[in-house]
């Protein structure tokens, strides 16, 4: 069975990125990202939503659950009313007006901006 290092990995050779690369550009531990890689360290939460948004794919193709790479937010669509379409993790698609989508778009900006802090804290606490 494949594991999230594996298709990490995998990932970032497609992407042409050499280790030391792709940790830069996420800002994390060289040895924390070769770690993952191998197996050899447990990925956080918080890493694991950081390598879905870097590669533009979900979360369950990088546990193994799915073969579909795209991401969740593939699933947000336009009607021509203007209403917003989400699909949650492959759910039912809800109504969103432009009200609750302004909402959810403001407290995805406050998540990444905790994301990126906690990241850089959790690299502290690895040097």
């Amino acid at each position: 069975m494949i594991n999230v290092g594996q298709i990490i990995r995998r990932l970032r050779e497609k992407e042409g990125l050499s280790q030391i690369q792709l940790a830069d550009k996420l800002n994390i531990n060289n040895s924390v990202l070769s770690r993952i890689e191998s197996g050899k360290r447990h990925i956080e939460d918080s890493e694991l939503i950081l390598f879905a948004d870097f590669f533009d794919t979900n979360i369950e193709y990088l546990l193994g659950r799915t073969d579909d790479p795209s991401p969740i937010t593939k699933n947000k669509e336009l009607s021509a009313s203007g209403d917003i379409y989400v699909a949650y993790l492959g759910g039912p698609k809800k109504v969103l007006d432009a009200e609750e989508a302004a909402h959810l778009d403001e407290a995805l900006e406050m998540f990444r901006a905790f994301r990126e802090k906690r990241m850089k804290e959790i690299e502290k606490k690895e040097r």
